[in-house]
């Protein structure tokens, strides 16, 4: 069992307890242990009780929840008070900003219990009328539900990713199969989906391959029989999956077809009828023939890639291969899960040339911000292991949270020691667009920041992010020289890659981090130059495309401009 399943659950028990007015030093104890174990080291499944019992802030009690877990698949306790608690408010407490106290005053006070009836007090302005509770409260919590009900059925590419190899692989193993291949938004690696496609060619078996879908243990609900000639099935975690039957001959234009956006497709139709391509041999052999050359999955969005095509300006799109660097990781030092050295040597494994690390600056605390004496300790370390580690490089950095004004944490000084600087804001979100586009510009304008990290704080599917005039951030970027990170995080997926268009436009670089707080965040590296291709990003645009000894000049030049 995974560590984060372990510890959701430890979360949710906290949040039922709290819901039922248990004793708060249990509760808190309870969610300390959640926190403990999601970001602890080793797999907690692999210990015995013993070591469980000695793991800080886990104890004997804790303990032997979690061994009840990894045993029987439940707790006893979390399933008690399950019982004793509405589905309704059991679903409210997964949307952000809805917490246990909130919860228990409207479900005790007001009767609601469902976001459904919720919505609709907050229409009929009833919140008001409970304790701790006001107009603005009420909208607040409108604006969440709204937020939740709007993502419902979606799930992040990296969910999906993960399952489609998964039915991929198992479909390939199957005797029936004469073609296959994923399509729509899926194929297009939107971050964001609503549905896995696949496009199957069966030669005549599909009823056959249907039936053994319907057995093959991937999918939670009984399927439904063939809907013509599609297949509609959900995965065991909810996904819905679509699998679409075509002729063998024309299996290259049936893909063309289910793969591009709807406005992509129109733009291929003006140049010319599709349906003269039904028997085409490939993709490429129906763009040619519309005068075009071949456009990948990634960029059919109907943007400018069928104008790009057409005037053979295609750009040549950064690949994972081209990456040199990793930037923008965290240790031990403040929030991260693995050392300083483990990080190093993950991405030496990985085959990166140099490292960026930027644990937080001392504003945040909640996440072990560094103290200067820190900082110091900090630098001392990397020091040592770049005598140690040598050709390969950590670049000393930070990431330095943007106050409410548009500073930076730290006095010039410090900023100056370091290699490069990340700023990012990480609290107070609530802001107008023109109070978050002028603090970031602010902090744009700092000679020391060298790269604007996640650029609108959004969480996809969970937080929608503060706005931002992106045109007038991405213009005091190109003013004064500052990266835009696209932070590779698949919940994040920020800077949005619908404006790297304009970035490129304005000549600024964008840098692919992976915010990775543990070894295994380094793969999210992958789903950051998805993203980017999304966007028609070059190799020549993307910062860490650059060698280490080209990174190392930037980052020179910039500090000392930054010091005169």
């Amino acid at each position: 069992m995974e560590n984060k399943i372990i510890a959701r659950t430890l979360r949710l028990l906290s949040q039922l307890m709290e819901l039922h007015d248990v004793n708060p030093f249990k509760v808190r104890s309870m969610s300390n242990a959640a926190r403990k174990i999601d970001k602890f080291p080793q797999t907690i499944s692999s210990l015995n009780p013993d070591e469980l019992e000695k793991i800080e802030g886990i104890g004997k009690s804790t303990a032997g929840k979690v061994v009840e877990l990894i045993e029987t698949g439940k707790i006893s306790e979390l399933e008690d008070l399950r019982a004793e608690t509405p589905e309704g408010i059991i679903e409210l407490l997964s949307i952000k900003g809805l917490g246990p106290k909130k919860l228990q005053i409207l479900w005790k006070q007001l009767g609601i219990d469902n976001a459904g009836e919720l919505y609709y007090a907050c229409n009929e302005n009833r919140l008001v009328e409970a304790k701790g509770f006001g107009i603005k409260t009420q909208e607040e919590i409108k604006k969440l539900l709204e937020f939740t009900m709007n993502n419902q059925g979606k799930f992040h590419y990296s969910a999906a990713a993960a399952f489609g190899l998964e039915l991929e692989n198992w479909l390939c193993g199957q005797a029936a199969l004469k073609q296959l291949s994923p399509t729509g938004e899926f194929r297009r690696r939107s971050e964001v989906l609503t549905c896995v496609e696949f496009l199957v060619s069966a030669a005549g078996g599909e009823t056959l391959l249907a039936e053994r879908l319907f057995t093959s243990g991937l999918f939670r609900e009984t399927p439904p029989g063939l809907d013509g000639q599609t297949w509609t099935g959900y995965s065991l975690s909810g996904m819905k999956v679509c699998i679409h039957f075509v002729p063998e001959e024309e299996f290259p234009y049936r893909l063309l077809c289910s793969t591009g956006s709807n406005v992509h497709l129109e733009q291929l139709r003006q140049v010319n009828s599709l349906e003269n391509y039904r028997t085409a041999a490939s993709e490429q052999e129906i763009y040619q023939g519309l005068g075009l050359n071949y456009i990948v999955p990634e960029l059919r969005e109907g943007l400018q890639e069928v104008s790009w095509s057409a005037s053979r300006q295609l750009p040549r799109l950064v690949e994972y291969e081209d990456l040199k660097g990793c930037l923008h990781n965290h240790t031990t030092y403040s929030d991260g899960i693995h050392t300083l050295e483990e990080m190093a040597l993950q991405c030496i494994q990985n085959g990166y040339d140099y490292l960026g690390v930027c644990d937080h600056s001392r504003s945040a605390f909640y996440a072990g911000g560094l103290s200067e004496e820190r900082v110091k300790q900090q630098q001392t370390e990397i020091d040592l292991l770049n005598s140690k580690l040598a050709p390969f490089r950590i670049f000393k950095g930070i990431e330095s949270d943007i106050l409410y004004d548009g500073s930076l944490d730290y006095n010039d000084e410090i900023l100056a020691s370091f290699d490069f600087v990340v700023a990012s804001v990480h609290s107070q979100l609530k802001m107008t667009e023109e109070k978050a586009t002028s603090r970031l510009i602010s902090a744009i304008e700092n000679p020391y920041t060298t790269i604007l990290g996640h650029p609108t704080g959004r969480l996809l599917l969970g937080r929608q992010g503060y706005y931002i005039d992106h045109e007038k951030v991405i213009d005091a970027c190109a003013a004064n020289q500052v990266v835009i990170e696209l932070n590779s995080n698949p919940l994040r997926l920020d800077l949005d890659w619908r404006w790297i268009q304009y970035a490129l436009q304005k000549q600024v670089m964008i840098a692919i981090n992976p915010d990775a707080h543990r070894k295994e965040g380094l793969k999210d590296m992958q789903y950051g130059v998805l993203a980017a291709r999304k966007g028609g990003l070059p190799k020549s645009a993307c910062f860490n495309a650059l060698t280490l000894e080209q990174a190392a000049t930037w980052f020179k030049l910039k500090r000392e401009k930054a010091i005169k």
